[in-house]
């Protein structure tokens, strides 16, 4: 199949000579084959022209989750690939959160072999512990020559610090990342949203920033006395923001990404209690959404994710206090981008 794209405007930041710039494009067979100006179509190619055409090189995306192996009908791995490249996400993490856990180099080959024929290229988390227990470190140096690109106890924090301090150090011989996510859970306890006014208005018990913010500069602290690679997942607070950007003006190997719910929405959204927006982190408030868009300006936030998790309707369909965290991402994520920071940065 011959495709003529006719007029359209690139959106391709990393080469300066072609960004914004207004080109023809010929593609046969799913392959850009010439890109130039004024170009002549061929006589069976289908010609694309419309007014504001614009054309895009792919997206990653850092945090995404597909329910195969083990929870199919939540979403399977050839949907959700289908919906990502669909999306203009090429390229996605893969978050370890399957049935089984991916904690041996097996399970990583068996994620990067399932979604070999489709456009998106989906790139597999290890678990970090022994099935994401916490207790016993994973194999993540086989999973690392298997490739895994990181390894992460998915939503699940690090508790036992010593197991962090142990994983940073040893993962350093190898290049690899560890993952924590930012959660004191005895800090959070029950809690299944953002702990404030909207919170005791509805009666829902409420997770506060603290939970979040005592984890990160823990983790933060260890990172600082082992060295190696850090990525501390979705953030929701103005001050875990604050505490990356002092450890990266220290020098410190630590990423950050933030989920594009927590930049678009507040918790005043739960107010007639609907689960889709019980994700977590928790929405936060205004100033935190604001903070966390500024970091992203900054450089102090590196990712901005649309932690794609689609759940089964019935986890959703339930009492707000049972239902489960999660969302969907991928369909929207530009959408909000392009609102939020314009189309040349979305």
């Amino acid at each position: 199949m011959i495709i003529f794209l006719k007029s359209a405007t690139l959106i391709t930041p990393l080469n300066k000579n072609l960004h914004l710039k207004k080109r023809d494009l010929l593609i046969k067979d799913g392959i850009i084959e010439k890109i130039g100006v004024r170009l002549d179509p061929p006589n069976k190619a289908t010609i694309i022209s419309f007014p504001n055409l614009h054309v895009s090189t792919g997206w990653f995306d850092s945090s995404v989750c597909f329910g195969e192996p083990g929870y199919e009908e939540r979403e399977t791995m050839a949907h959700g690939l289908e919906v990502a490249g669909k999306s203009g996400f090429t390229e996605l993490v893969l978050n370890p959160n399957t049935h089984p856990i991916p904690d041996s180099s097996s399970d990583i080959v068996f994620l990067k072999q399932a979604g070999k024929s489709s456009v998106s290229q989906g790139y597999p988390l290890g678990a970090l512990t022994v099935k994401s227990e916490g207790k016993e470190l994973a194999e993540i140096y086989d999973m690392k020559k298997a490739g895994a690109v990181g390894f992460y106890d998915y939503k699940a924090p690090v508790h036992n610090g010593n197991l962090l301090k142990i994983a940073l150090q040893y993962a350093q011989n190898f290049g690899g990342v560890v993952f924590s996510f930012p959660l004191d859970m005895q800090v959070s306890g029950k809690g299944v949203v953002s702990e404030g006014e909207v919170s005791t208005r509805l009666g829902l018990k409420g997770i506060p920033a603290l939970a979040e913010e005592i984890q990160v500069a823990r983790d933060l602290a260890i990172l600082e006395y082992t060295g190696g690679s850090l990525h501390i997942p979705t953030i929701s607070t103005a001050k875990s923001a604050s505490l990356i950007e002092a450890a990266k003006k220290k020098g410190l190997d630590v990423s950050t990404s933030v989920a594009i719910h927590n930049l678009w929405f507040q918790d005043e959204a739960l107010e007639e209690f609907n689960s889709n927006f019980k994700v977590i982190p928790p929405l936060r408030t205004m100033k935190d959404s604001r903070a966390l868009i500024k970091g992203l300006k900054s450089g102090v936030i590196d990712f901005v994710t649309t932690d794609h998790s689609p759940m089964d309707i019935e986890e959703k369909r339930v009492e707000f206090d049972l239902a489960a965290y999660g969302s969907l991402g991928l369909e929207h994520g530009f959408g909000v981008l392009n609102s939020l920071f314009g189309l040349e940065k979305a």
